[in-house]
């Protein structure tokens, strides 16, 4: 019976685990930004309004948007958000966010104010 317990105990933490919001925080040469799992920066752009993802096309073959996977629950200022191509996207604080093709390491960010309307993503 305890074995079972356990066990059970342990793939509860896994899956909450699994759940989570799978952005951190990192230290880069620009300061703390926001990561993703790969620890890839997050950006986001003035191009957007709140909530709304207006990156599609040539704009998102280069600033590929930050997608939700199915189940991945929101928490705090993380949401996610519906494209237009029905598609989800984590946001922060209302900003959706996205990586950069140009960024090649983990902790790269070379997106950092590119045109003045890309921004790696703080906290």
């Amino acid at each position: 019976m305890k074995k079972l317990i356990i066990t059970t105990g342990l793939l509860l933490s896994l899956a909450t685990s699994v759940l989570a919001v799978p952005i951190t925080l990192m230290e880069t040469t620009i300061g703390q930004v926001l990561v993703d799992s790969n620890g890839m920066t997050l950006y986001t752009t003035k191009g957007d309004q709140e909530g709304v993802s207006n990156c599609y096309d040539d704009c998102a073959a280069n600033w590929p948007p930050y997608l939700a996977a199915d189940g991945e629950e929101v928490s705090g200022d993380f949401t996610i958000i519906t494209r237009t191509d029905e598609t989800k996207q984590w946001a922060y604080k209302g900003a959706p966010l996205y990586t950069w093709t140009g960024d090649k390491d983990s902790g790269d960010t070379t997106g950092e104010a590119v045109n003045d309307v890309w921004y790696a993503a703080k906290q």
